[in-house]
């Protein structure tokens, strides 16, 4: 087997202002494509071994962005794969680096693009944007597997992924035995850290200094979506942004004379492809599918995570962040983002690991020899992901695993009734509009989700907190 190595990484975005401004997604993509080629610093020679490549369907794209690339660089040949919303972007890079590790690809690109800014301007001024003609065959697609949201959560209307991760929130404020307040200034704290590295981030989409106060208070800029989340404690996913990443070997790089200063080598690419509904799982406020990919990383690079020299854990609210640093041992003071996050530094939709990955080459470039960890999440803390960079050879061959297997040995699962008549108590809640939706455990054993329509009664939640409040439930609906 050969020596796998990152050796091209670029992100480009654009600022869309005016209906019809600026370029498509499909044209975003290819930009970055582009720009990771000739990061590697062999012009476009590179481009002519790429055997494969892989890209993410989000909100803009259409299903044949890898063919675009493929013919845009000269690779007309090369394998072209599209892998849809639930599998994770970690997905692509590990099999990117498996695909050269075995020889089935000199050279493979892995891409994301969202041009979800572009097209809310040109929708809000009536404007139809003009799309390229689409190849006459699609990309291979990869479609998820598994269920991400159970049917009574969808019932309910706690669905969007605010509504889940607020659901999330509020169980590790439960287990954490804090008040409303203290939760309220926890997750305002983070995200305000989070904003101040945003600040010093020049390719940050949203560098505007927010304090804790800012973030912490529901206001006409900053309303609330699902207590205890406000606007500005979430992935801002209205943005026009594209990264790309080079993955090839060290023979190639050889070949082609790339600069040793380039390369930066995968010591752990590791995922978790279970899939398990927020409902049914035991514990509400954790994630043992991410603890076990932290210790399987720990014991290959032989150090805790918490050494690590750089971290950018995925950040799409602040229930993410939180549950991954107990999951992997990491200080909650403890830096855990060099962008600034989905919420500052922007969040396109299905492609964000990619971001962050462009960004961990470049801050391991700048320091030779430093450790970098990677952090995905696909769905709603439903599929992890993590990886590990160094510009250092590992002294092992890298580690790639789906362990499916483990992760769910070591989840408990709790019984979920889907037509619950009976009393228990609240586990969980959130509040969105004058909704309030519950998981609750029942004196039957089970599981019921099921929500109450009270403006009074969703007022009042959000200052004083419902979670172990006797309730009975019919149906989808509870009374207090």
């Amino acid at each position: 087997m050969t020596t796998p190595i990152l050796v091209g990484a670029a992100t480009v975005q654009q600022q869309t202002q005016h209906p019809g401004e600026g370029v498509g997604c499909e044209a975003l993509l290819v930009d970055a494509v582009v720009d990771a080629i000739a990061d590697a610093g062999t012009g476009t020679e590179l481009a002519s071994t790429v055997d494969l490549v892989m890209v993410t369907q989000g909100l803009s794209m259409l299903v044949d962005g890898a063919q675009r690339i493929a013919q845009a660089i000269g690779a007309p040949r090369a394998r072209p794969v599209t892998y849809q919303v639930g599998i994770p972007q970690q997905t692509l890079i590990s099999r990117a680096i498996d695909a050269v590790r075995r020889g089935e690809a000199r050279t493979v690109v892995v891409a994301g693009a969202e041009t979800k800014q572009r097209d809310t301007v040109a929708r809000r001024a009536g404007v139809t944007l003009d799309r390229p003609e689409p190849f006459l065959e699609p990309d291979e697609l990869v479609t998820p597997v598994g269920e991400i949201v159970a049917r009574p959560e969808v019932e309910v209307g706690a669905v969007l992924p605010v509504q889940q991760y607020a659901l999330i929130d509020n169980a590790r404020r439960n287990a954490m035995r804090w008040t409303l307040d203290e939760h309220r200034d926890d997750i305002a704290a983070i995200w305000a850290n989070f904003n101040a590295v945003a600040q010093d981030n020049p390719l940050a989409a949203f560098r505007s200094p927010m304090s804790a106060a800012d973030i912490r208070e529901p206001s006409d800029t900053n309303p609330m979506l699902a207590f205890p989340y406000n606007k500005w404690h979430s992935s801002q996913w209205t943005v026009d942004q594209a990264a790309a990443l080079v993955i090839t070997s060290t023979e190639t790089a050889d070949t082609f004379a790339i600069d040793p200063d380039r390369r930066v080598f995968p010591h752990v690419g590791v995922e978790s492809s279970q899939s398990l509904s927020l409902a049914r799982r035991a514990d509400l406020h954790r994630w043992p599918a991410m603890a076990v990919l932290g210790r399987a990383a720990q014991r290959h690079i032989g150090r805790p995570l918490s050494t690590v020299d750089y971290v950018e854990l995925y950040s799409c609210y602040p229930a993410a962040v939180r549950v991954q640093q107990a999951e992997l041992g990491l200080a909650p003071a403890a830096p855990a983002t060099i962008t600034g996050g989905m919420t500052f530094a922007g969040g396109p939709f299905n492609n964000f690991v990619f971001q962050a990955t462009a960004a961990m080459v470049s801050r391991l470039r700048a320091d030779p020899g430093a450790m970098g960890l990677v952090t995905a999440v696909s769905g709603l803390l439903t599929k992890p992901g993590l990886a590990v960079w160094s510009t250092a050879a590992p002294t092992a061959p890298v580690l790639l695993a789906d362990l499916v297997d483990e992760a769910t040995a070591e989840t408990p699962v709790a019984p979920l009734d889907e037509n619950p008549v009976g009393s228990g108590t609240i586990a969980t809640y959130t509040v969105a509009g004058e909704r309030i939706a519950a998981i609750v455990d029942l004196d039957s054993g089970s599981r019921a989700v099921a929500a109450l329509d009270d403006p009074g009664a969703a007022a009042e939640a959000c200052r004083h907190d419902l979670i172990g409040t006797r309730v009975g439930v019919v149906g989808r609906s509870f009374a207090l």
